[in-house]
C-alpha cells in the first residue's frame, strides 16, 4: 500500500480546514488523524468550523477544539444553525462558505461523507465540494443508529495511544452526550480497530475516509 506525505507550503506549514455540521463531528470523524498530523507537522494550522454549536454545545466544541488543535487552532468559527434544518436554510449556510472560508485556500479539507445518512452532514459535504473545487478533500465517517458505514478508500493508520487520546478527549469535552447509548469509548475504539484491520495497520488501528479525487 502506498503512503502519502504532505509537502510544506512556502512560508509556513500545512493549512487544514476542519468542518463539522455538529459540535462533536470533527472530533469523532477525524480526531485521531488531526492528532497525528499535529505531531508530524508542527507548523500546521487548523481552521475549525462548526455549523450547529448552540449554548452548551458551543462551550463543549470550543473546549474540544483546544484539546485537539491547541496553539495551532485558528478561528474557530461556531454557528447556530438548527440541527436537521441546514438544507432548508441553504443560502445562509452557503454564505458562510463564500464569506468566511473560500479565501482560506487550505491544503487539506476534512468534511462529512457525501453519502452520510444525516441530511445536515450530506449538505455540508455538498457545499464543501461546491466551494472547493480544486482542493484535497477527505470525507470522514460518523457511526450512528442509521448504520451507514460504507467502504472507504483512504486510511490513516494510528498508534493505539493516539486512539486512546482521541477517545479521552471526546469523553472529556462532550459531557452532554454521555447519556446517548452510542457515545461510548468502545464505539469509537471499535470503529478504529475495524478500519485498522482493513488497511493492515501495524498498530491495528486507523481512521478511514472517502477520497473522490487525488492527484500526486
Amino acid at each position: 500500500m502506498m503512503h502519502l506525505n504532505f509537502g510544506v507550503r512556502a512560508g509556513g506549514g500545512l493549512k487544514i480546514l476542519c468542518m463539522g455540521a455538529h459540535s462533536d463531528d470533527i472530533e469523532i470523524g477525524c480526531g485521531g488523524t488531526l492528532l497525528r498530523i499535529a505531531d508530524q507537522y508542527p507548523e500546521c494550522e487548523f481552521h475549525w468550523v462548526v455549523f450547529n454549536a448552540i449554548a452548551t454545545r458551543e462551550t463543549e466544541a470550543r473546549h474540544a477544539a483546544q484539546l485537539f488543535a491547541g496553539s495551532r487552532l485558528r478561528g474557530p468559527i461556531f454557528k447556530t444553525f438548527q440541527d436537521g434544518f441546514m438544507p432548508y436554510v441553504g443560502g445562509e449556510v452557503k454564505a458562510i462558505f463564500e464569506s468566511d472560508l473560500k479565501h482560506l485556500s487550505p491544503d487539506l479539507i476534512f468534511t462529512h461523507n457525501g453519502n452520510d445518512a444525516h441530511q445536515d452532514h450530506r449538505f455540508i459535504s455538498q457545499l464543501t465540494w461546491n466551494t472547493f473545487r480544486d482542493h484535497f478533500i477527505l470525507e470522514y465517517e460518523i457511526p450512528k443508529y442509521d448504520g451507514d458505514m460504507g467502504r472507504p478508500s483512504f486510511f490513516v493508520p494510528l498508534e493505539k495511544e493516539v486512539c486512546e487520546k482521541k477517545v479521552e478527549y471526546l469523553m472529556n469535552a462532550f459531557q452532554s452526550q454521555h447519556a446517548k447509548r452510542w457515545f461510548q469509548p468502545d464505539t469509537f475504539l471499535s470503529l478504529m480497530r475495524l478500519r485498522g484491520m482493513e488497511c493492515a495497520a501495524s498498530s491495528g488501528y486507523a481512521e478511514a475516509f472517502y477520497c473522490r479525487k487525488l492527484s500526486v
